[in-house]
């Protein structure tokens, strides 16, 4: 019995949106209310009437002494007004034990013949906003579990994304960065048709796309370039090398004026006589003159050509 009332109670609770003694407890508290109001204006009543016309008779011939009266002459009874409020708090204890007693039977009635629904149509009862629910549920509809598990992965998916976009902001400062490096300009978030500054000092300006007095090449492409450059390269230091054998030594005297322009002549018509063969012309006829170059830097371009030659051959041969 009793858990066929919690189930019905359920039900008229999800119907109501308040449960069914709430609803009795609000009848019998605004019926209390409305007694306290006729029992305080009773009180009112009594208090404001003569003690006369009560029925309190004045005692003036029995006592020889001058009653008590009030500023309007009236005379004073002061045992009325304990006897009117004595007689007003026995009425109000008698109303209120009366209303309990009688709505006591008002509660069970309500909630047996009104406020209840029979115990054969309560697993039957469809309520308005279940119009729309299937049931039985289907077995693909989600579950609790399946609910809660959709909600832990969204949760990870917006940690994914947050710790994504913290990382492509840092490799966006960073390619800024390498960007400032090389002397490109890096493209606004605005699209407009302004860009950032390119700095006039890059540290490897030759590396990027914008180069002043050549056009851009690949970087693979200039690799290659100086790869075929080297035979050229070893078969100079090979004319170089009786020229470094007929120098003096080191305490010997040299005009080392007129050696170092002879070698410069040589050295930079060799060069010219390379780029020239392999396509590469100078696009204009001034001729850049070239620092001056020491034996010994020579020398130690000697060696790193044979170096390079000497790997270059031996990965031929593999």
């Amino acid at each position: 019995m009793a858990d066929s009332r919690s189930s019905i109670d359920a039900l008229l609770t999800e119907h109501f949106r308040y449960t069914p003694l709430s609803l009795i407890d609000d009848i019998i508290n605004t019926v209390n209310a409305i007694i306290y109001r006729a029992v305080q204006a009773i009180e009112n009543g009594l208090l404001s009437t003569p003690p006369q016309a009560l029925g309190f008779a004045d005692d003036a011939s029995t006592n020889l002494s001058i009653p008590d009266a009030d500023g309007d002459g009236n005379v004073d009874f002061p045992e009325a007004r304990a006897e009117i409020e004595n007689g007003v708090h026995q009425l109000e204890t008698l109303l209120e034990a009366t209303v309990d007693k009688l709505f006591d039977k008002f509660e069970i009635y309500t909630l047996r013949n009104i406020l209840t629904v029979p115990d054969d149509l309560t697993p039957w009862v469809r309520l308005a906003h279940y119009g729309d629910l299937a049931l039985p549920l289907p077995p693909s509809a989600p579950t609790p579990s399946s609910v809660l598990a959709l909600r832990r992965k969204l949760q990870e998916t917006n940690k994914l994304n947050l710790a994504l976009e913290h990382e492509h902001a840092r490799n966006a400062a960073l390619l800024s960065q390498l960007h400032a490096l090389i002397g490109q300009p890096t493209q606004p978030k605005v699209e407009d048709d302004t860009k950032s500054p390119v700095p006039a000092t890059a540290p490897f300006s030759f590396l990027g796309p914008h180069m002043a007095t050549a056009p851009s090449r690949p970087l693979t492409t200039s690799a290659q370039f100086t790869v075929a450059q080297l035979p050229a390269l070893r078969t100079l230091l090979a004319e170089l090398r009786p020229k470094l054998a007929s120098l003096p030594t080191a305490g010997g005297k040299l005009d080392w004026d007129s050696a170092t322009e002879q070698r410069r002549e040589y050295i930079d018509g060799a060069v010219r006589r390379v780029v020239n063969e392999n396509g590469v012309g100078e696009e204009s006829g001034e001729r850049e003159m070239g620092r001056t170059v020491a034996g010994e830097e020579v020398r130690d371009l000697e060696g790193v050509v044979q170096a390079m030659g000497t790997a270059g051959d031996d990965a031929m041969e593999e």
